[in-house]
């Protein structure tokens, strides 16, 4: 292994990295200052690549740390087993969870039980965004519901809209609808560089699920 070598900082380079930390901190300082809104927020994770569910889900994890409750709707992963369904276990009735999805429509192979179960987990998701003791409400794979047409895009987009104020939401799942996009606060397009499933890597345990 190579040797550590110190690197040598001259008085003026130091004073020069000062000067423009200190100009840096000032503009930063400044924009923080000039934001005042608070709000509950509609967030959107969507794009090809991996990470969608688990940014949300940091998110939950995140609100539990301060002490509030989360609820969770999955609309098409409800029969997979999951590690972190588990782990969410461990915060008793501040996690309140749902597991209403059937699997994929490749998988079903059943257009009308589909959109039953979309309607399910959504008449779940509205109960808890009704609900005033949770803060954050994940709704996972929403995009795909939306994406097959198995619940009415202008209806759910106006539910979320008009979302209790205070209450964040967070939806999940490739090619969100760009009347969700436009309806939402904040929207992430996971990218995709380079995925192991190429190689002939399978799903794996605390990685996939």
């Amino acid at each position: 292994m190579g040797e550590i070598k110190d690197t040598i900082i001259d008085d003026k380079d130091a004073e020069r990295h000062r000067a423009k930390m200190a100009k840096r901190k000032a503009v930063q300082d400044a924009e923080v200052a000039g934001k005042t809104i608070e709000k509950g927020l509609l967030i959107v994770n969507t794009g090809p690549g991996k990470g969608k569910t688990t940014a949300a889900f940091g998110l939950a994890l995140r609100m539990l740390g301060y002490g509030k409750r989360v609820g969770v709707v999955q609309f098409i992963k409800g029969k997979w087993h999951t590690g972190e369904k588990d782990a969410f276990a461990a915060f008793g009735d501040r996690v309140v969870w749902h597991a209403m999805g059937e699997g994929f429509t490749w998988e079903t192979q059943d257009l009308k039980r589909d959109i039953a179960a979309a309607e399910a987990a959504w008449a779940r998701a509205l109960e808890l965004i009704a609900d005033a003791s949770i803060s954050l409400v994940v709704l996972d794979e929403l995009n795909i519901a939306l994406r097959y047409d198995y619940l009415e895009l202008e209806r759910v987009v106006a539910a979320l809209k008009a979302r209790r104020e205070g209450l964040h939401v967070v939806v999940t799942g490739r090619n969100a609808k760009p009347l969700l996009v436009e309806a939402a606060d904040l929207v992430t397009e996971m990218g995709l560089t380079k995925h192991h499933f190429a190689a002939g890597v399978k799903a794996q345990q605390g990685i996939e699920f």
